[in-house]
């Protein structure tokens, strides 16, 4: 008999920052570490990762981190990981790691632990036991995990659908599955962002018959955007292809070196020879692929719109179709690209996301599931709080006790013992780092709510110079202000203002000594409230006083 823990650092009530963590007495298992792209709201930031410190803090209890598949979501935390433990074992099929590993090459960074895992071969360590199963996804090589211990297996889905027309690189193995469920399941944590969506996902999953439309009627070039792990996708895109005489070019090393080694490799099909180098751009019958980068969706993309690529420019004969989901939050910033296609002139073609859905698992999935492993105890995880309300309902409409339905948040422990349910409330100190270019860690709040005051209201900078010996004033105060008010309308209003600065910094100036942090809050308070009365904004304050 033993003592299971199970909690999450990310992934729960938000869509990204997968990272699940499962106590086994003394040993610990993680699965998944993905990021989650920053919104239109959070301005600088690049992308968004779970707090890690649990990890460096318990490192030699953990047996590895094991990865489902190569997205994003669930893969994108590890080159900031591997910063601070480098010698965390990762665990994922070959394709996955393959994809890690050049994650890692693009940072600069080399590993030593990265084990390439077979489907149905179990991992084994001291009194546990891991056992990957084949899981239908957009990439190959996705698999679920199977965490067996003495009181029963604790299963994580990650991200799949049931698919029954996939080639065998995508192919679920129902027969693991079941057997699985046979042997006894204490508890199935199971995806929850297509809960609320009726029926399977399948047949809504694939678009193919919308790339041979927009093939068949497009007269120039197609430029097509995808994210560059959604490779079933791109498999139909080949797919319908293949049957005209169109040339492709693929725009990033990244991505062509991604497609070459799965074509290699035979997770996907495609001539090599219809691919050609980026001199082709502009020829009138070539599909231009496009992808997104790891920290900012629709980067690539956006820098060719506004015309700053310097191989590729957008032209009115053009097509250009968007593939790739539109994820929460960056809603403007698509839309904009939307405008910006269309004063172009060039035709746009955007696979509607709710027609068109990705591989997660819809209501019907989720229960077939549920039947397969028929768990003890259900804990719905990735998504929205609203994904895991729903993702709890289709338990309870095929009879699942609400009592054994864990809705939870991100911190907050289950802890199983002997078998059974200990629900005591405990939680677990969690966070998010917000990734800044090559900075983490260091932009919290009080950032986030300067940089979004700067582009709402502007900044003002007070400066003025005082004499070291004399405390004389020299210059000054001078204002001067970006984003907040056209100063040639408004000299009154900043004639007002240089007077209450100056005003204040007389105040604290002693014959010996400058109080230079009260001049700071004086002129901060009282200048904010009277531009404020004046303008109604509140533009930043920067005080710049030196002595010389």
């Amino acid at each position: 008999m033993s003592k299971i823990n199970i909690f999450s650092l990310g992934g729960l009530n938000e869509n990204g920052k997968n990272m699940y963590v499962v106590e086994v007495d003394q040993e610990i298992y993680i699965l998944d570490a993905g990021l989650k792209y920053a919104d239109d709201r959070m301005l600088g930031v690049d992308y968004i990762i779970p707090n890690f410190d649990y990890i460096k803090e318990n490192i030699k209890k953990i047996k590895g981190l094991f990865i489902t598949h190569g997205h994003d979501s669930q893969m994108g935390a590890i080159p900031d990981i591997l910063k601070e433990v480098p010698e965390l074992e990762i665990y994922g099929t070959d394709f996955t790691i393959e994809i890690i590993r050049k994650e890692l090459e693009d940072e600069g960074m080399v590993s030593k632990h990265l084990n390439v895992i077979q489907p149905n071969r179990s991992i084994r360590f001291h009194n546990t036991s891991v056992f990957p199963i084949s899981l239908t996804h957009s990439v190959p090589g996705n698999v679920g995990y199977v965490i067996n211990t003495k009181d029963g297996a604790i299963v994580y889905t990650g991200n799949f659908v049931f698919d029954q027309t996939v080639t065998s690189p995508y192919q679920t193995d129902i027969g693991k599955l079941a057997y699985v469920g046979k042997q006894g399941v204490l508890c199935l944590m199971s995806e929850s962002l297509y809960a609320d969506k009726p029926g399977f996902t399948t047949p809504n999953n694939r678009i193919a018959k919308i790339v041979r439309e927009t093939l068949d009627k497009a007269e120039g070039r197609v430029l097509f955007n995808i994210s560059n792990a959604q490779f079933y996708r791109i498999q139909e895109l080949f797919n319908e292809l293949m049957l005209t005489d169109r040339k492709v070019v693929i725009m990033g090393k990244k991505l062509e070196n991604m497609i070459n080694k799965a074509i290699d490799l035979k997770y996907l099909e495609f001539d090599k020879k219809r691919i050609y180098n980026i001199n082709h751009t502009n020829d009138k019958d070539v599909v231009v692929l496009i992808s997104d980068e790891r920290e900012k969706p629709f980067s690539n993309i956006s820098r060719i719109v506004k015309g700053y690529d310097k191989f590729i420019k957008i032209k009115e004969q053009d097509t250009v179709v968007f593939a790739a989901p539109i994820y929460d939050g960056m809603e403007k910033s698509s839309t904009r690209i939307f405008d910006a296609i269309a004063k172009i002139g060039a035709n746009l073609v955007i696979v509607n996301s709710q027609k068109y859905l990705c591989h997660h698992a819809s209501n019907e999935d989720l229960m077939m599931m549920l039947n397969l492993m028929n768990p003890k105890y259900y804990f719905p995880v990735i998504g929205e709080y609203r994904h895991q309300v729903a993702n709890a309902n289709a338990a309870k409409r095929i009879g699942m006790n609400e009592k054994n339905i864990l809705l939870k948040l991100n911190g907050d422990i289950v802890t199983f013992k002997n078998g059974k349910l200990e629900d005591k409330g405990n939680k677990i100190k969690i966070d998010d780092i917000l990734v800044d270019g090559k900075t983490i860690g260091d932009i919290g709040e009080l950032v986030l709510k300067d940089r979004e005051l700067l582009s709402e209201n502007g900044i003002v900078i007070v400066s003025a110079t005082i004499e070291r010996s004399t405390k004389n004033i020299l210059a000054g105060p001078e204002i001067l202000t970006r984003g907040f008010i056209y100063v040639k309308d408004n000299i009154d209003l900043i004639k007002e203002a240089e007077k209450i600065s100056l005003e204040i910094i007389k105040e604290n100036i002693k014959p010996k000594f400058v109080d230079f942090n009260k001049i700071k809050t004086g002129i901060r308070d009282k200048l904010g409230k009277y531009l404020y009365k004046e303008t109604e904004c509140k533009p930043m304050i920067l005080i710049v006083i030196q002595e010389v």
